[in-house]
């Protein structure tokens, strides 16, 4: 097993493509699955279109299903910081890719994306892990 961690900034933007650092880790990998893991409880990772306006209806859809206000029992931080809390019930905190020839086999149009809507804390570590086959 290998594995490696990613020190990522959010605080200029809520979905941050990691798409390249995941192809770099898995580039010396003939085949096995690599693990995308982010150790937090406010942000998740997700596989989506980039770039087409995917990830803002994303940004869009999650803020309409969890809008920052005062209806979140977990009430400490910023208003509605409650809700970054259940963030990652519904985008997962792992994903786990496929890789072949030291690729991950992505669609044409997938991306790997750390998904983090807290204001309260720009700074994330990701970690990779790759398990050979």
């Amino acid at each position: 097993m290998h594995t490696d961690v990613l020190e990522v900034d959010t605080a200029r933007r809520r979905i941050v493509d990691l798409t390249d650092a995941v192809r770099q880790f898995c580039v010396t990998h003939s085949a096995g699955l690599c693990n995308v893991f982010v150790p937090h409880a406010t942000a998740g990772l997700a596989i989506i279109e980039t770039g087409a306006g995917s990830d803002d209806d994303l940004i869009d859809t999650l803020e309409r299903l969890l809008p920052r206000d005062d209806r979140y029992r977990h009430a400490h931080g910023s208003a509605g910081h409650g809700a970054d809390h259940v963030l990652p019930a519904i985008v997962a905190p792992s994903v786990t890719v496929p890789v072949f020839g030291g690729a991950p086999l992505l669609g044409t149009w997938q991306s790997v994306v750390l998904v983090d809507l807290n204001r309260d804390n720009p700074r994330r570590s990701v970690r990779l892990t790759f398990v050979e086959a």
